[in-house]
């Protein structure tokens, strides 16, 4: 539940507030209108700071009525995610004491009092909502207020971003014996239900008979075959262009027979995120109402060990007829992606997005603070980076060159799955499947390394941070 918004046209109402924000742009001076003026006075006086090292450091202190205030600088000369840091640090100063009520005044010229406004009620919104934990007690308080002074605009879009973001955190980090696959598909029926959303399930009967065997070599492990590829359908009447969402939803990654070591198994129900944030994207645009067609195609599963489990030389057939050599059972998301995405692929949309937490060599490459982006065209690999600029949720373009996919040839297959060697297995992973997206369809594809971020992203403080929401929802509009 997001906290609900309430737009102020005076600051005399702000001195009354028990947790203020104030929100300047970067300066060497203070402004005299600013709130709670004389105590920010004394602070900077005391610590020995000049004014505009507000930028660097928010200050907090309390009133004599005991009111807590919090004062930062935005630096408008740097990028957005930089931006987004400086807010939601001066944010969490206030949020620590979880407060039922934040004030917000936002200073500066029209132009920046919009930016600062935005992200400032946008930073709230995502970090003031509580993610769901499992303790006997839970004593948290969640955010229920946003006072805002300085910017009288719309917020119905950042509304809809944060609760797509809030979807995809909360589902993220839900523990794999609460979101199974079967509880997964009856958790997104009801939200198809809610938001009129069309739904259809290919389940593991219906896939093996169409013969979509790459996801079923990975989905017949589980005791339960209550795996499946999920279908979503959002239509709008003025929409020009159709959209392809697809998402890696690996409830529970073991390695299969290729076993995990605690280590890395940790956080494996996590592996489901990529199905997240497509739905967090869906969600949010349907919110927006945005005026495009979207289909949303999950791919929700377990990698298990057990008798009927995949194994290494196994040879698997895919939907679209290419055999596979099974080469390493831990590269299971590519095989579940692969009869997803030719599914997703044959209905000719204008462009097809998948998301998945994939290789750990993409995480090695870029750490968690970028996530990395495979492109079909020059012109779509720019509009990538530039939403990533504009959005604050950073991208790395990689190569994808053909000659790359010699490390898979196969002597007994199509090709192979990986290789044991694991060198650059993030381009490996996206030449592979390559080969399982129909012809000439515009396709990015997403691997999600930073979909975890120890102390938080850019404007997220959870180290679970729904990244790729905001980024989705800036490509359906370009």
């Amino acid at each position: 539940m997001l906290a609900q918004l309430t737009l102020i046209p005076s600051l005399s109402k702000t001195l009354s507030a028990t947790h203020l924000l104030v929100l300047l742009p970067k300066s060497k001076y203070l402004p005299k209108d600013i709130p709670q003026g004389e105590i920010l006075a004394a602070v900077l006086k005391r610590r020995e700071m000049k004014p505009d090292e507000l930028e660097k450091t928010a200050v907090s202190a309390s009133t004599d009525n005991s009111s807590l205030v919090v004062w930062a600088m935005i630096d408008f000369d740097k990028d957005s995610f930089a931006q987004q840091v400086q807010v939601r640090k001066a944010l969490q100063l206030l949020l620590e004491e979880q407060p039922k009520q934040i004030t917000i005044v936002a200073l500066g010229d029209a132009a920046q009092r919009q930016s600062t406004a935005e992200l400032a009620v946008y930073g709230a919104w995502v970090n003031g909502a509580l993610l769901p934990v499992h303790k006997k007690k839970d004593e948290r308080k969640p955010l229920k207020k946003i006072e805002l002074v300085g910017y009288s605009g719309k917020f119905d879009h950042l509304k809809a971003q944060a609760q797509g973001n809030l979807l995809c955190r909360e589902l993220t980090v839900l523990p794999p014996n609460t979101l199974t696959p079967a509880n997964y598909r009856t958790r997104i029926a009801n939200l198809a239900q809610q938001h009129d959303w069309s739904l259809e399930e290919f389940d593991l009967k219906k896939l093996r008979k169409i013969g979509a065997g790459a996801f079923v070599a990975v989905a017949q492990g589980s005791a339960d075959e209550d795996a499946a590829i999920v279908h979503l359908s959002y239509k709008h009447p003025k929409a020009k262009k159709t959209i392809a969402l697809v998402g890696k939803g690996i409830c529970f990654d073991t390695g299969g027979h290729n076993l995990k070591p605690a280590r890395y198994m940790n956080n494996m129900h996590e592996d489901m995120n990529g199905s997240a944030v497509a739905l967090g994207i869906l969600l949010a645009a349907t919110e927006s109402k945005l005026p495009v067609n979207i289909d949303c195609w999950l791919a929700l599963a377990q990698n298990h060990i057990s008798p009927k489990a995949y194994k290494q030389n196994d040879i698997v057939t895919a939907l679209n007829g290419t055999t596979i050599e099974v080469v390493h059972t831990d590269a299971e998301g590519r095989m579940v992606l692969a009869d997803t995405l030719t599914l997703a692929s044959r209905a000719k949309p204008n462009l097809m997005i998948d998301f998945a937490t994939l290789t750990g060599s993409m995480a090695t490459a870029l750490g968690a603070r970028y996530s990395g982006v495979f492109a079909t065209s020059d012109d779509l690999a720019r509009r990538a980076v530039s939403v990533g600029k504009q959005c604050g949720e950073r991208v790395c373009i990689f190569p994808q060159d053909e000659d790359y996919e010699a490390a898979l040839d196969s002597k007994v297959a199509d090709i192979k799955q990986c290789t044991l060697e694991g060198e650059a297995d993030h381009i490996l992973a996206t030449r592979f499947l390559k080969r399982f997206v129909e012809k000439d369809i515009p396709w990015l594809h997403v691997d999600l390394s930073a979909s975890r971020c120890e102390g938080g992203l850019g404007m997220v403080a959870s180290d679970v941070n729904g990244f790729g929401v905001a980024w989705g929802l800036g490509m359906l509009q370009m």
